[in-house]
């Protein structure tokens, strides 16, 4: 019997002489063509949205981003790559006309663009706010760390450098050593070649690796990323009001919750955050009292009377404030030696002579804070917020390591990833036939 066989290789056929033939009418790449033909590419500012009158034509920023998004959604972020994609897959021979950009040309676009790819982003969330895709009354915040290209050693290089560097200046300024310029030369030399200027330590999967921290604020109702920023800070905690507010432009409302991890806990933000009238649930770090095997009076344990500005002990005493530490933002209330020597309760409540409690500057809106938060709360921030990373990571990505060097690699390659991811999110909700559709209508 025999195989089933294909047709000859010289054999005339009638395959599709039109392009519009090869990509059905529900596929991804033509939610992808008409997204893209309804922004205002000079607006949002990228190069030749309008050809040039003389000179050698160039490619069409629309057609380069339409080369990105459709490479990102399918986990092909090389630009040779896409190059080689451009000239074998019928759905991007679809998507660009039969052009065949070269590899040169989709990287130059790739990273001259961040800006502008940044903004295109904004355009896909005003048009899933426009299209009632985003509610706006929860937003989840969190970050996840993606690896930088630089190694572990090149990265630990750099910053053996830069102490260096600081040492010396440091030796400089108080002239208790002899300095070696040659040697400082060659040091500021190496650093101004070093490939990864930025990338830090972060731990990412238990394991200190140089990367970037990507911080996201994802509407609940549809699980879109309708802000993100990639900061070199490996903490969070630093990180909540800055992306309240950008959700809040992004989003144009003036009220609405906010909901985070507890990585987030920072009483200043908390209490900036309830003035703009936004509603921050996170839950709240507090320090322990570790002293006697934990087994001391804590914080809980002492009342505090605003009006006198003084905490009451468990035994009646006053705890009166002795000074202020603006840049730590605590206050610290002690009790008089006398009345802890004389208490019958200094056993359990303190091994120093006399009892301190420290009082953050903006301990009334961590208060708040605690009383506000809910379990519901926290799963709603646990569904909400991790399926995006895990999409960008493993769906977009492939392997969530970047590809280009440098904070502002990091930021283009993320924002085409938080477009991408969006894109796909939109489909996912509306159909891509429905999608289509409304965008050509928009």
């Amino acid at each position: 019997m025999a195989y089933i066989q294909g047709e000859g290789r010289h054999q005339a056929t009638l395959f599709p002489v039109v392009l519009d033939d090869l990509v059905p009418d529900d596929h991804m790449c033509r939610v992808i063509d008409a997204f893209v033909a309804k922004l205002v590419m000079s607006e949002l500012g990228f190069e030749r949205a309008e050809a040039a009158e003389t000179g050698r034509p160039g490619y069409d920023p629309r057609d380069l981003l339409k080369i990105y998004l459709y490479g990102y959604l399918n986990q092909i972020r090389s630009s040779r790559r896409l190059e080689a994609e451009c000239r074998r897959n019928v759905e991007l021979i679809w998507l660009l006309g039969r052009l065949y950009p070269d590899h040169k040309s989709i990287a130059e676009f790739r990273r001259v663009h961040r800006d502008a790819i940044s903004a295109a982003g904004g355009e896909l969330i005003r048009f899933a706010r426009d299209c009632g895709l985003i509610r706006g009354e929860w937003i989840a915040i969190d970050g996840s760390k993606f690896r930088a290209v630089a190694s572990v050693d090149s990265t630990r290089e750099r910053l053996a450098l830069q102490r260096y560097l600081d040492s010396v200046e440091k030796a400089d300024a108080e002239q208790q050593a002899s300095i070696d310029p040659c040697a400082v030369k060659a040091a500021l030399e190496k650093l101004r070649h070093h490939p990864e200027p930025d990338a830090g330590y972060m731990l990412v999967r238990q394991t200190a690796l140089p990367a970037y921290n990507l911080q996201t604020a994802v509407d609940a109702e549809h699980a879109l990323i309708v802000a993100h920023s990639v900061i070199l800070d490996a903490s969070d905690i630093r990180s909540l009001k800055p992306m309240a507010e950008a959700a809040k432009k992004a989003i144009e409302l003036d009220t609405f919750n906010v909901v985070a991890d507890a990585g987030y806990s920072n009483g200043e933000h908390f209490a900036q955050c309830e003035e703009a009238g936004i509603m921050p649930y996170v839950p709240v770090m507090r320090t322990v009292n570790n002293q006697g095997d934990g087994t001391l009076f804590g914080r809980d344990d002492f009342r505090y009377e605003p009006d006198a500005d003084r905490y009451i002990c468990p035994g009646g005493k006053e705890l009166l404030r002795k000074h202020t530490n603006h840049k730590d933002r605590y206050t610290m209330y002690k009790a008089s030696s006398a009345d802890c020597g004389s208490c019958p309760l200094k056993s359990r409540c303190t091994q120093a002579p006399r009892r301190g409690l420290a009082r953050h500057l903006f301990e009334d809106a961590l208060n708040r804070m605690q009383d506000r938060v809910t379990p519901e709360a926290m799963k709603l921030r646990r569904s909400t917020v991790e399926h995006p990373f895990a999409t960008i990571k493993y769906r977009i990505f492939g392997h969530p390591r970047l590809l280009m060097r440098g904070l502002s690699g990091a930021r283009i390659e993320l924002g085409i990833a938080t477009m991408a991811y969006n894109l796909k999110r939109i489909t996912k909700v509306l159909g891509a036939a429905e999608l289509t559709k409304a965008l050509h209508c928009a």
